[in-house]
């Protein structure tokens, strides 16, 4: 007897642009800088709840956003440490992602990497690739 079998293939989708932020100051202050420094207009929305740990209770990371609607880009700013750990457990020395969702040009993105450099209080900022991530489903949202 031969059995019709699917197998259904599921991988996640990662349509965002990811940046790691590293600096000393707190989210808002960074935020704040961020606003001065490149014209945008983040803000501070409920924290971001994710289940980090199945036995544990759910960690909660702050998050700020922004959106640019003429091309219907939207800015995510994360705390990588939350109430109950890390984000990102593998990317501990990172403070915060930038998390760009729909649609940023090479150009714009490279502007915007080169833009949050310069501000002398951000350690560094790179561009990350979140397919590489152990834990990237956490980016999910």
């Amino acid at each position: 007897m031969i059995l019709n079998r699917k197998v259904l293939k599921f991988e996640i989708d990662l349509d965002f642009v990811l940046i790691a932020v590293t600096t000393s100051l707190k989210d808002y202050r960074t935020c704040y800088l961020i606003n001065k420094h490149l014209n945008f207009n983040f803000t501070k929305g409920p924290d971001l709840e994710v289940d980090i740990n199945p036995d544990k209770e759910p960690g909660y990371f702050s998050i700020y956003n922004d959106s640019w609607e003429a091309s219907e880009t939207d800015f995510y700013f994360i705390a990588n440490k939350g109430t109950e750990g890390y984000l990102i457990p593998e990317m501990r020395k990172t403070d915060y992602f930038i998390m760009i969702k729909n649609y940023i040009d090479s150009d714009d993105l490279e502007a915007l990497i080169s833009a949050l450099n310069k501000i002398p209080e951000i350690v560094a900022a790179v561009k990350i690739d979140p397919k590489k991530l152990k834990s990237r489903e956490n980016l999910l949202f």
